[in-house]
């Protein structure tokens, strides 16, 4: 345990209200941020994405499942990767909780990857998820927007020192590198208006951590996230690996 200040409990309360003051802002900062998200224009999908599910082929519209409101999370699950994604795991594992809340605001979660949908689905069952899960092979859907990259586009990541996370990862999926980099993680969500579906929101990389739930925990706890820059997600596993590495 490092060395840290010791204090009085009135020391404590003194410091825990000025620190109240800046989160209470920092509250009504990200509300703010929430109701601009909310106006972004709509962008209407007009592209035909067919989706391979285990009802069978669905489209865009159809896989909001009676609902208005979509999400959909792009997990990192590749054609040639033998097992998810650790940290897009990591995401599920809260994604797969909070479905049903979602389902009770009228809001549909679902996640993407573009391995074939039976190595999905024994992949969920491993994990023990239950949330729909859908396929696009032989789909552009992840690569409209933006979570899906070509070997020319990586170039200069892969010409550089390779971090060991990237290594890490592509060996705990069963992939190289390249095959690992190449898949993206993002959110996506859509509005279904008259039948068509509605681009509203994109994000990735640390937009994802409000689906990370652990790291609003750990910010809590006294040592925080204990994370060297360039190794923040060394620690992450499966949830069913943790104790075995």
């Amino acid at each position: 345990m490092p060395e840290h200040r010791v204090g009085t409990r009135e020391e404590f309360e003194a410091a825990r209200q000025e620190l109240l003051v800046e989160e209470k802002q920092l509250t009504r900062r990200s509300d703010e941020l929430a109701r601009k998200r909310q106006e972004l224009p709509w962008v209407p999908v007009e592209r035909d994405y067919g989706f391979e599910t285990e009802h069978g082929t669905k489209s865009l519209a159809e896989l909001f499942d009676g609902r208005s409101q979509l999400l959909v999370y792009h997990f990192m699950f590749g054609p040639q990767y033998e097992a998810g994604c650790p940290v897009c795991s990591s995401i599920a594992d809260t994604l797969d909780a909070n479905a049903v809340h979602l389902k009770a605001r009228d809001v549909t979660l679902i996640c993407s990857s573009r391995a074939p949908i039976d190595k999905l689905l024994a992949y969920r069952e491993r994990m023990g998820w239950s949330f729909p899960w859908v396929s696009t092979v032989g789909s552009d859907f992840h690569r409209d927007l933006g979570f899906l990259h070509t070997e020319e586009e990586l170039r200069p990541f892969l010409e550089g020192e390779i971090p060991a996370a990237e290594s890490r990862l592509a060996e705990a999926t069963g992939t190289d590198v390249l095959g690992y980099v190449t898949e993206g993680p993002g959110l996506s969500a859509y509005a279904l208006a008259d039948g068509t579906p509605f681009l509203t929101y994109v994000t990735t990389a640390r937009g994802l951590e409000p689906a990370m739930a652990y790291y609003g925990l750990l910010d809590r706890a006294p040592m925080g996230r204990q994370e060297e820059e360039g190794e923040e997600i060394l620690w992450l596993r499966r949830h069913d690996e943790y104790g075995t590495t």
